[in-house]
């Protein structure tokens, strides 16, 4: 781009509304206070109760630790004896729902928006994660907007998944592709 050409900043208007700008700004603050300065196990009740508060549905016996990052936790839905690692960010401008027994590892990513790049003003669009039971994510992966891993799969450390995973599957790699079906040998 040239010096002298101008860039037209009312292409780039978000689709928030007041309310959720304002609701945000509050989060950020009560997450500086009240989720990151209480690091230790014992306080993993204190943290689920403070993102309850938020509107986050969280079930029981879940971990999330306090290096976690969540955007909106009124987008967030954990299941029962689910965990979310360390450093693990959800960008959940929509919605994420994890299900019961699922481990998301650390410094995962997970993503629940994108823009489309197709129209002038580049507007938002919200794509739900949906996580399912038994299913564990492991370190350092990415989990792209509007994708779903289905019960009982894997996804490989450092994996980057940007399409559906089928239930009781392995994948990994960027982009993930699959390796083999998951067998649980009792």
């Amino acid at each position: 781009m040239e010096n002298n050409e101008l860039i037209d900043l009312s292409l780039y208007v978000d689709n928030f509304s007041k309310k959720e700008k304002i609701n945000r700004q509050l989060w950020m603050l009560c997450r500086t206070l009240l989720i990151k300065p209480f690091s230790f196990p014992v306080f993993n009740g204190w943290r689920c109760s403070v993102y309850k508060m938020f509107g986050a549905k969280i079930g029981q016996n879940c971990t999330i630790y306090s290096s976690a990052r969540i955007w909106a936790p009124w987008h967030l839905e954990l299941g029962d004896n689910s965990c979310i690692g360390p450093e693990v960010d959800f960008y959940n401008q929509g919605h994420i729902m994890i299900g019961n027994h699922t481990i998301i590892s650390q410094k995962s990513y997970l993503c629940a928006s994108s823009h489309d790049y197709k129209k002038k003003d580049f507007p938002l669009v919200r794509k739900p994660i949906f996580i399912g039971n038994q299913v564990w994510v492991a370190a350092d992966s990415f989990i792209g907007p509007g994708v779903t891993v289905g019960d009982g799969a894997i996804v490989s450390a450092r994996s980057a998944v940007f399409n559906n995973v089928d239930s009781w599957t392995i994948v990994r790699g960027n982009p993930a592709y699959l390796i083999k079906e998951r067998i649980i040998n009792d």
